[in-house]
C-alpha cells in the first residue's frame, strides 16, 4: 500500500479494513503548506491518538481560496510526500472542498483530531462528525505558530541588507 493515496475508492477501501481490523482510526486535515514545529507536534499527538492516522491535504487551489493567490508555497504532491515522510503517519490524501465533509464520511474515522484553535461549535464539520459518530480530538500546542508567520518571519530576513 502506497501512504499516499490520491483515490478516494482505494480511500474508503483501506480505513474500512483498519476499523475492521479492530484499529482507531483518526483524520486530521489541512493545508501543512510549511512544515513548521506546530504541524509535527499536532501530526505526532493525532498518531498517538489512535493506531492508524490519515492525513487529508487541501488542494493547491483550495489553499488559493483561503490564502490569497501567493499560496502556497509549495506544490500539493510535495507537501504530499513531506507529511508521508512524518512519523506516525500512515496515509496521506487530499481534497478540494471548503471543508473535509467529504473525505470524513469516505474515511469514518474513530477521531477527527484538530488543533487547539477548535471546539466541536466552531469546526464547520462538527454536524459530520456527530452522523458518522466520530469524535473530535484536540491535539498539539497552543497556536502559537502559523505558515504565514513564518514565511512573514522568512521575507523580512531576506529583505534586510547583509
Amino acid at each position: 500500500m502506497s501512504r499516499i493515496i490520491r483515490d478516494y475508492d482505494e480511500l474508503a477501501e483501506v480505513s474500512a479494513a483498519q476499523r475492521r481490523a479492530g484499529r482507531v482510526v483518526v483524520f486530521t486535515n489541512g493545508a501543512f503548506d510549511i512544515i513548521h514545529v506546530g504541524h509535527v507536534r499536532c501530526l505526532l499527538a493525532a498518531a498517538e491518538a489512535g493506531d492508524f492516522l490519515i492525513v487529508g491535504l487541501n488542494s493547491d487551489e483550495s489553499i488559493r481560496r483561503n490564502k490569497g493567490p501567493g499560496r502556497p508555497a509549495q506544490p500539493l504532491e510535495e507537501r504530499m510526500e513531506i507529511v508521508a515522510a512524518i512519523r506516525g503517519v500512515d496515509v496521506v490524501t487530499w481534497f478540494d472542498e471548503p471543508t473535509c465533509d467529504r473525505i470524513l464520511e469516505i474515511v469514518r474515522p474513530n477521531f477527527h483530531a484538530k488543533g487547539r484553535d477548535y471546539t466541536l461549535e466552531t469546526l464547520p464539520e462538527g454536524p459530520t462528525l456527530k452522523r458518522i459518530g466520530a469524535q473530535l480530538i484536540i491535539v498539539g500546542d497552543e497556536k502559537n505558530h502559523s505558515t504565514t508567520e513564518v514565511l512573514h518571519r522568512w521575507s523580512r530576513s531576506v529583505a534586510r541588507p547583509s
